[in-house]
């Protein structure tokens, strides 16, 4: 697997280990370009198992690890457009991002999300496709689609409910708020909660501890204990691609979008 320097991600192989970097301004919206590159990166992926045996995702931009996905191309691309027409063009985005996620969730390679700061909507479901999160102290996760009239799309809700008791996925995605590091490594969403900053450094030797071990038993441990919700995952994008049809979004997205607030995607 060579290394990789995109215009919204990067990647580099490090004894074994590969370092995927995020880094599309304002704050990792995932959008059509950065999808095209996670494509790139997905098909290499699948064929790494016998050079790598680690991935940590990360990401290299001061306001969080992601933010979601970006919602202004998906108002622009929604406008003036017949509803069937809009719908058909999601799905396919989602039938595509799905894919991404689901190779990094079923990789036999062990994958460790290394966050900061906003992890949000998408954001948080490339997050919880991984085997472990690290989180530093400020990091902060949700699902605020309720707040657009939608529900999360890239399988979030399907690996949320696989990782976490009921009574925490239906605060995340009933309420829309946030919760803190703190909380998310209560509940189990995060598997170790360290200091400012230190997120991806805690990943890298996280990642060494498990260069020692054998690949194939990894592989085998892992299978075990993640089963992948394949058909809860496929209803999702129909469950999705209903509600977006509704005038409700529409105005959601509008309000988004014309919002001046700096971050307005915070809840």
């Amino acid at each position: 697997m060579t290394n990789f320097t995109g215009k919204t991600l990067s990647w580099e192989w490090k004894g074994g280990v590969c370092e995927l970097g995020l880094h599309r301004e304002p704050c990792n919206e995932i959008g059509s370009e950065m999808l095209e590159e996670f494509e790139r990166f997905a098909a290499a992926l699948e064929r790494a198992f016998e050079e790598g045996c680690a991935v940590i995702i990360y990401s290299q931009l001061k306001p969080g690890f992601s933010a979601g996905a970006d919602l202004r191309e998906l108002y622009s691309r929604s406008r003036d457009v017949p509803v069937a027409e809009r719908v058909a063009g999601v799905r396919e985005f989602l039938e595509r991002i799905h894919k991404v996620l689901n190779t990094l969730d079923a990789s036999p390679l062990t994958t460790i999300a290394a966050v900061h700061g906003v992890t949000f909507g998408g954001g948080l479901e490339l997050a919880l496709a991984c085997d472990l999160i690290i989180a530093d102290k400020m990091a902060r996760f949700c699902f605020p689609e309720l707040r657009l009239g939608l529900i999360p799309g890239f399988g979030g809700i399907p690996r949320l409910k696989r990782d976490l008791g009921n009574a925490v996925v239906r605060d995340l995605l009933l309420t829309g708020r946030s919760i803190n590091a703190t909380k998310a490594a209560s509940v189990g969403l995060v598997s170790q909660l360290v200091a400012e900053g230190q997120a991806l450094n805690v990943a890298r030797a996280t990642a060494a501890q498990i260069k020692k071990f054998d690949r194939k038993t990894s592989a085998t441990t892992k299978q075990s204990v993640k089963p992948m919700p394949y058909a809860d995952v496929r209803q999702e994008i129909g469950l999705f691609c209903e509600l977006l049809a509704r005038p409700a979004v529409d105005e959601g997205l509008r309000k988004f979008v014309e919002s001046a607030d700096v971050l307005p995607y915070l809840p």
